[in-house]
């Protein structure tokens, strides 16, 4: 099950709903696209800035290793550790991104495959835009946990598997 973080874009002067046909839906974990097409990737998403920082820190290390006479192992070697660096970040990169463009971050879904996640989502977000009581909204619920939350007699949160505060050992 796959974990998505759901963005919505600045409104449009004069909306006065929210679109959300360009809602976006950004997947926690590993990008093999980013991984194998970084500069691509980043291009594909208008990710200027991270483009440009891709760029400087790649020839900030691989510019002196050639100039040093080092082996081509060593530059290829250098460009597949950056790979899976973007590749594992790639998510927080596209969140960093939207976040500078003033897009707001509505919550965490989680579902199977993207069409789940957005009908969790969606699903939610009707029922809760729905409700009588139309206050202050709420955050959007993260992924509920597998264990149920315990709480001690002075009411601090109990971590894992570890016995209350002052019970019995």
């Amino acid at each position: 099950m796959s974990v998505y973080t759901v963005h919505e874009p600045p409104r449009r002067a004069g909306a006065a709903a929210a679109d959300v046909e360009r809602f976006a839906f950004v997947r926690d974990g590993f990008s093999w696209w980013a991984f194998l097409f970084a500069p691509l990737w980043m291009l594909r998403h208008r990710m200027w800035l991270v483009l440009l920082g891709y760029v400087a820190v790649a020839g900030a290390i691989e510019i002196p290793v050639r100039m040093s006479g080092g082996p081509v192992l060593a530059t290829s070697f250098i460009g597949i550790l950056l790979g899976l660096l973007v590749g594992l970040e790639a998510g927080t990169l596209r969140r960093f991104t939207l976040g500078r463009r003033g897009w707001k971050n509505l919550g965490v879904v989680s579902g199977d495959d993207i069409e789940d996640a957005e009908r969790r989502f969606f699903g939610a977000w009707l029922r809760r835009t729905n409700s009588p009581s139309n206050g202050p909204r709420a955050p959007m619920p993260g992924p509920a946990s597998a264990a149920p939350s315990r709480r001690g007699p002075l009411g601090s949160d109990v971590i894992g598997l570890f016995p209350e505060p002052g019970a019995p050992r």
